[in-house]
């Protein structure tokens, strides 16, 4: 037992140890042009598969999904915001979706291969490593189900069809809260992020990583890729100042969070598009760090 035990204990160690090399002497070609070996993809798409069928089983389906003006509200937001890189019936995806790597499938017949729950679940939160995005903090709860009502109906669709749809939607435009600067109308309480919609500090560190903060500032309690752009906000709530122009007060936070070209022209802070719900999460969250 000891000898088998010995064994298994270095067999381990030495594959730990040539993986540590593989990694360490950048032996996997990371690049988007040759992409992943089959099966790295493989292992990729059935790890996606399973987690978004086990993450999306208790959602329940609203009802009237494919009704007329569901379909039509999807179409918008499809045309707005999916066709560039996934394409559609006879139109091709734009140049940046030809070149994400893995390729973003057609969705011609996803309605075949996902569940409408699923499809919502994709949606609503992205796919890492893929160039999914997550749109819950881009759009509200209505149009993110409708995009599932018009990828129900998409499978029938010919060219022709599609177009003819597009058409029909021609002066409808599907505006993210960016744009808008408005809040989701749907209660907290029925959202499905993947935190815990009470817990105000979970909301506004997702808020911080969906706004790209943590792109450039290092923000305790939240895990990124050690960004150096702009300062870190460790301890922000100790501060007096906001980037020199502002008292450190809440109602201040916000409004810099909101509109930091406004506030200090020429700033490298840009304007991320933050709503005044999410810019009021953020604000609390980092004034109460210490």
């Amino acid at each position: 037992m000891r000898t088998v035990l010995w064994t298994l204990l270095t067999a381990a160690g030495a594959a730990l140890a040539g993986a540590a090399a593989f990694i360490y002497f950048g032996l996997y070609d990371i690049s988007s042009v040759t992409g992943h070996t089959q099966p790295v993809y493989s292992l990729m798409e059935v790890t996606m598969k399973r987690s978004v069928q086990v993450r999306s089983a208790d959602i329940p389906v609203p009802q009237g999904l494919t009704a007329p003006e569901v379909v039509a509200r999807g179409a918008a937001c499809f045309r707005d915001h999916c066709v560039q890189c996934h394409g559609g019936p006879g139109v091709a995806q734009n140049d940046i979706g030809k070149s994400l790597q893995p390729l973003p499938g057609p969705l011609v017949d996803a309605a075949r291969r996902w569940q409408p729950q699923e499809l919502y679940w994709i949606t609503r939160h992205g796919i890492k490593m893929s160039g999914m995005p997550a749109w819950q903090m881009r759009l509200p709860e209505r149009d993110l189900w409708a995009v599932v009502g018009f990828l129900e109906a998409l499978p029938l669709l010919s060219p022709a069809d599609y177009q003819a749809r597009m058409a029909a939607v021609a002066g409808q435009p599907c505006l993210t809260f960016s744009q808008t600067r408005a809040a989701d109308p749907v209660p907290p309480a029925v959202r499905r992020p993947p935190v815990d919609p009470t817990n105000p500090d979970d909301v506004a560190k997702l808020a911080l990583r969906q706004y790209a903060c943590t792109a450039c500032h290092t923000v305790p309690g939240t895990i990124d890729s050690a960004p150096q752009v702009g300062p870190p906000l460790a301890g922000f709530g100790q501060r007096t100042m906001i980037a020199g122009q502002l008292p450190n007060t809440e109602d201040h936070l916000v409004a810099w969070l909101m509109a930091p070209q406004r506030i200090k022209p020429g700033t490298a802070m840009p304007d991320m598009g933050v709503t005044p719900e999410h810019a009021r999460q953020m604000a609390r969250y980092l004034r109460a760090l210490r």
